[in-house]
């Protein structure tokens, strides 16, 4: 019975000692989607897909690769104007193939790819950690506020229960703001992935 006493003890304590630790993260969290917020609407703002743009810059960059004229090419390649992911991976291609090194465009791409993915880890993390939190601030305060129950102490259940709720809104509010970034950007990145693969198609590189 002693033996139990002091497991159940030694837990307590342990968990009791994660509430300042899960409170401070949450709070970081939460300010770390507001600036997560500024990113997304700066990122939004300077989105630009020209179709007409990519498909002109393609088309005479083939033309130029039938004729061998590898300067050319890059020179047309670096006309692409689209978002900043396609923009700056055409402009890093132009460089290799004016070199003549066009399967490395290829190896580009894939980092690009990493590039994107590494991006939407940041929200995506924030999004499955910050309800976990959240979850875990609820909990824990539970236990005294059981205790304070259970002596007539009103005011130490009050003060644990607001604590409890409180968590769980600040871990809901960013992680639905990180979850809503994460499914936007991927989105968007979707779409600049298709953009690069057409300019692979046209280099014949692409799979």
């Amino acid at each position: 019975m002693d033996t139990t006493s002091s497991l159940f003890g030694i837990l307590y304590t342990f968990s009791s000692s994660l509430l300042y630790p899960v409170v401070i993260i949450l709070l970081i969290l939460v300010l770390f989607s507001l600036i997560l917020i500024g990113e997304f609407l700066s990122e939004y703002a300077k989105r630009n897909r020209d179709m007409n743009n990519l498909e002109n810059c393609c088309l005479e960059v083939r033309n130029n690769l039938a004729e061998k004229s590898f300067e050319t090419a890059a020179t047309a390649l670096r006309d692409v104007k689209q978002n900043f992911m396609v923009t700056s991976f055409a402009t890093e291609a132009a460089t290799h193939l004016e070199k003549n090194t066009i399967p490395a465009i290829e190896w580009l791409s894939q980092e690009y790819e990493i590039k994107m993915a590494k991006r939407l880890e940041q929200t995506r993390i924030v999004a499955t950690i910050a309800p976990m939190l959240g979850l875990m601030g609820t909990l824990i305060p539970l236990g005294p506020a059981l205790i304070g129950l259970s002596q007539g102490d009103i005011v130490q259940l009050a003060n644990n229960l607001m604590i409890a709720f409180a968590t769980t809104v600040v871990g809901l509010f960013a992680g639905t703001i990180a979850y809503v970034l994460t499914q936007v950007r991927k989105r968007w990145y979707w779409q600049d992935m298709v953009d690069i693969d057409y300019i692979l198609d046209t280099l014949e590189v692409g799979e």
